[in-house]
């Protein structure tokens, strides 16, 4: 099969400057302006990000995922403990994020080690995500085989007549902190020269550093 080249996706990147002057002096903080910004700009859903995982065996994957917080100790989201990003991360827990803001012509990327939120603070988000969501919760079994939709839909259905107000926690379901050992921010440019700078942690602080485009 031939190659096909895209000619009419070719396009051209123009963005403020991205200077060292002009970012805060942490990843954290240069996070949160940007994500405002991504706010700010009518972004639909920009926390949405690309989370890549790999296993014991090198075998990598990637997914979308919301990120429902950050700080200074990391970014957070959650899952099944038992969907495929799940046993990736009890075998190698390592992790990249990739938010992909392309309307404003930036993008940011995150490494780092990944921990398990405890379980007191997984149960309190659990309990406020809206209720269909928690029966969801219980009637996926996230990345495995089923027969059917109808299959999912009849132990939907099971679960809600099972649990009609408050289904409790499942003890299979939770958070995860990446804690970021290194984070990017991507600034598009004219001619491909764009704007890359890099927070490297050197404990007890970041360093940053200007990358190549």
């Amino acid at each position: 099969m031939e190659s096909t080249s895209l000619p009419g996706l070719r396009r051209s990147y123009e963005g403020e400057p991205l200077l060292e002057s002009d970012v805060a002096a942490d990843p954290i903080s240069q996070f949160a302006v940007w994500f405002q910004q991504a706010l700010d700009a009518g972004l639909p859903e920009p926390n949405a990000m690309i989370v890549a995982t790999a296993s014991a065996g090198g075998r990598p994957s990637a997914r979308t995922v919301l990120l429902k917080g950050f700080d200074e100790s990391g970014f957070v989201f959650y899952t099944n403990y038992e969907s495929r990003k799940g046993r990736d991360l009890a075998e190698n827990a390592r992790a990249s994020l990739v938010f992909p803001w392309h309307p404003i012509r930036r993008q940011v990327r995150v490494e780092g080690s990944v921990v398990k939120l405890p379980h007191e603070e997984s149960a309190e988000y659990f309990r406020s995500r809206p209720y269909g969501s928690r029966i969801a919760a219980w009637a996926s079994r996230q990345s495995a085989v089923v027969r059917s939709r109808e299959q999912l839909d009849a132990r939907y259905a099971e679960l809600a007549a099972r649990w009609p107000e408050d289904p409790p926690v499942p003890d299979f379901w939770g958070g995860f902190r990446v804690v970021p050992s290194e984070v990017e921010f991507w600034q598009g440019q004219l001619d491909r020269m764009h704007d890359r700078l890099r927070y490297r942690r050197v404990p007890p602080g970041w360093v940053l550093e200007r990358l190549a485009p």
